[in-house]
């Protein structure tokens, strides 16, 4: 049975709904990342009251604090199950494989066929995730989406590297396919092989064998040009299967999120939101705003009156500049709960425009508006 219904299309783009156990999710979407169970800076209440649909939960940093066992006990005697009651947290939940962070890791890791060898970036101590190791964790998060373990090859990197990356996460595809996961959890492949469409289409084939509800595409906006990114997904993305939620992974920038819907993804996650918001920057429809700058000491306008922020609609950018450069956690707060509400707003927008059958038109507006000020 497939989780994803077509609702309307506008171009490539397309609006739809992917159901869970925990709620309908309407898309496009952007899901804002909870790395360790929770949004920094933000409490459940903050990210039900912006309209999140979904949210995401990292498996390699929840495995290592404070440990799925844990989670999994302390969410069934909260009365949710899993990470769901361990946050309180009603809705879908996403969860990674860990896969991106244990690579990441670079020299502290060892790859093999069984999976990786690692060493904690907390204490130094030794660890081994195998696709068997990754279902088992996300299995007692209880996420409503699970991701399959899949290697990511470091780049620059040949096409003959990328080919043998890619055998090995087809391979590791299986055992989590094999891996008993609880009822209500929805497991998604991914597919890999940079931007060699012919890698990228033979791993998607084989993926579709081991009929996987949905597909994630890995491995981009990894140090690839952007314009390579945009056109790469806008002659992969439209010969993905129609009838299944299409996941760009860890991407990005308001204007990717656009060409990604454009070319007909789904789904969209990344952390640049609430990073950028710690570190002084702000988005708008007319682009993004670095709160620290001189300009805005006297400036009395909010950051961004269309957005209709509840949190920032009321302050002026002066006030948020003062609370930002004296370092009040206040700052973190309602710069963090801004850029997730904008991004959120933009996939409502956007859904809605293809809805209507407008989708370009809307794309063409947001895109001169946006970078034609860069108020920055």
């Amino acid at each position: 049975m497939s989780i994803y219904k077509l609702e309307g299309t506008s171009g490539n783009a397309r609006a739809g709904i992917v159901s869970t156990a925990h709620g309908d999710i309407q898309t496009p979407i952007f899901m804002p990342v909870g790395t360790r169970g929770a949004i920094k800076t933000l409490d459940t209440s903050h990210i039900e009251s912006m309209g999140a649909q979904i949210i995401l939960g990292n498996t390699y940093h929840l495995y290592l604090r404070p440990g799925h066992e844990l989670i999994e006990k302390v969410g069934a005697a909260a009365g949710g199950g899993g990470l769901h009651g361990f946050m309180d947290w009603d809705g879908p939940i996403l969860t990674d494989s860990g896969g991106f962070q244990v690579f990441s890791l670079s020299g502290l890791n060892k790859v093999t066929e069984e999976g990786v060898r690692f060493q904690s970036h907390i204490d130094g101590s030794y660890h081994m995730f195998t696709p068997e190791k990754s279902m088992e964790i996300q299995k007692a998060l209880g996420s409503d989406i699970v991701m399959v373990f899949d290697e990511c090859p470091a780049l620059p990197a040949t096409k003959e590297d990328l080919r043998k990356s890619m055998e090995l996460t087809l391979r590791w595809a299986k055992r989590c396919k094999d891996y008993e996961l609880k009822p209500h959890q929805n497991l998604f492949g991914i597919v890999q092989g940079g931007l060699h469409f012919d890698l990228r289409t033979e791993c998607m084939q084989r993926l579709e064998e081991l009929d996987f509800p949905g597909l994630a595409l890995g491995g981009l906006s990894v140090g690839e040009k952007n314009e390579e990114m945009v056109n790469f997904l806008n002659d992969f993305t439209p010969t993905m299967p129609a009838g299944k939620p299409r996941y760009l992974m860890g991407v990005g920038k308001p204007l990717d999120v656009l060409n990604g819907i454009r070319a007909g993804i789904d789904m969209f996650d990344c952390v640049l939101p609430s990073r950028n918001a710690r570190n002084g920057q702000v988005f708008t429809f007319d682009g993004p705003m670095n709160i620290k700058n001189e300009r805005y000491k006297e400036d009395t306008k909010p950051i961004d009156a269309e957005l209709n922020c509840p949190y920032t609609k009321r302050y002026t950018r002066a006030y948020l500049r003062h609370l930002f450069t004296v370092g009040e956690y206040t700052a973190g707060l309602l710069m963090t709960y801004h850029n997730l509400y904008f991004f959120l707003e933009l996939t409502r927008r956007a859904r809605e425009a293809i809805l209507e059958g407008k989708f370009d038109v809307f794309y063409d507006s947001f895109y001169k508006r946006y970078t034609a000020n860069q108020i920055n």
